[in-house]
């Protein structure tokens, strides 16, 4: 399997660093953001396959990223990692296309296996929708991208 691309969005510093670190041992390197500003201007550079993104940041809150994310990048996966959401926040989330849903602590094996089902699900929709523009379906591709999420199994 080639390299997942992996964005950690989360304003405490120690916790998302000694996340990346957990990772890179589990040969999953991430790239790190401290804020949703700074999340948003990375994905402009290079667009990660999967994006763990905390909820509660100062400034652009994660809902928010999750948003403009979802709009601009279909393609992305997201999963919430948070430690103050709520069931309202949730619903939310999952209504926007999260991926999934996770509270604080997470169990990093659990973490791991979802970055690698998000990252599955990634390149199903993108070949799927590959296999449709080919066919000269750019509507049905296009649809594909960006409602893929709802597919979800």
């Amino acid at each position: 399997m080639e390299k997942i691309k992996v964005l950690l969005v989360d304003d405490e510093k120690e916790f998302v660093d000694a996340l990346r670190e957990r990772l890179e041992i589990r040969d999953l390197p991430s790239g790190v953001a401290y804020n949703g500003e700074q999340a948003l201007q990375i994905v402009e550079d290079e667009i990660p396959d999967v994006m763990v993104l905390d909820l509660k940041m100062p400034g652009i809150d994660g809902m928010e990223v999750l948003r403009r994310i979802r709009k601009a990048y279909p393609e992305v996966q997201v999963i919430i990692l948070t430690g103050h959401g709520s069931e309202k926040d949730e619903e939310e989330a999952r209504r926007l296309g999260a991926f999934e849903y996770l509270q604080k602590p997470v169990d990093i094996d659990e973490l791991v296996r979802l970055l690698r089902l998000a990252y599955k699900k990634k390149m199903e929709d993108t070949m799927v929708a590959a296999t449709f523009a080919e066919a000269g379906e750019f509507d049905t591709a296009r649809d594909i991208m960006k409602e893929g999420k709802k597919k979800k199994d």
